[in-house]
C-alpha cells in the first residue's frame, strides 16, 4: 500500500465559517461543540479502500430535500493523487442519497486554498420511494477513496489553484 495522504481538521475559525454559511446557526458554543466531536475518516477494515466521512450534525432528509455538510476535514496528499468521494454504500443503496456532483473530486492542491481545503459534502435525498434519511451526528454518510492519476506527455500547466468549486478553469 501506499501511504500517500493524511487527514486533518480545518482550524475553528474556518469550519465556524462553514457551519453558518449552511445552517445559519451563529450559537459559537454549540459550533465549538460540534467542531469538538469531529472525527478523522477512517477505513473500517484492513481491506478496505474507502475512508468512512462521518457527519458532524445530526439531519433528516425528506424526498428531493438538499444538505450540504462542512465536513472540517482536509486531506494534504501527494501530488499525482485524488480523493474521491461517494455516498455510504448503505445510504445510497437503501435510501437513493447522492451526492449532487455524483462524485466528489479533492485535488491535491485544495489544500492549499483559502479556506484550508475544507471539504464539503453536498446530499441530495433522490428517493423514488418517498424515504425519509435521518442520520445522526458521528453516523458515516460518505466514502472518499484515494485515487492515483496520469497526465498527457505534452502537459505544461502551472496555474495554482485558489478555491474550491469552479476555482480552475476559468
Amino acid at each position: 500500500m501506499n501511504r500517500i495522504a493524511k487527514f486533518e481538521l480545518v482550524s475553528f475559525g474556518e469550519f465556524k465559517k462553514g457551519y453558518i454559511k449552511n445552517f445559519g446557526d451563529e450559537n459559537e458554543e454549540k459550533i465549538r461543540e460540534i467542531y469538538g466531536g469531529i472525527s478523522l475518516p477512517t477505513r473500517a477494515t484492513a481491506g478496505s479502500a474507502g475512508y468512512d466521512f462521518r457527519s458532524p450534525v445530526a439531519f433528516e432528509l425528506k424526498p428531493n430535500e438538499t444538505i450540504n455538510i462542512p465536513t472540517g476535514i482536509r486531506v494534504k496528499m501527494q501530488e499525482g493523487w485524488v480523493l474521491t468521494l461517494y455516498p455510504r454504500s448503505g445510504l445510497g443503496f437503501k435510501y437513493r442519497m447522492q451526492l449532487n456532483n455524483t462524485v466528489g473530486v479533492i485535488d491535491s492542491d485544495y489544500y492549499y486554498s483559502d479556506n484550508e481545503g475544507h471539504i464539503f459534502i453536498k446530499f441530495t435525498n433522490a428517493t423514488n420511494e418517498n424515504k425519509i434519511i435521518s442520520v445522526a451526528a458521528g453516523d458515516g454518510v460518505a466514502q472518499g477513496i484515494f485515487l492515483n492519476f496520469g497526465i498527457t506527455e505534452d502537459d505544461n500547466v502551472t496555474q495554482k489553484r485558489n478555491g474550491g468549486f469552479g476555482s480552475t478553469g476559468k
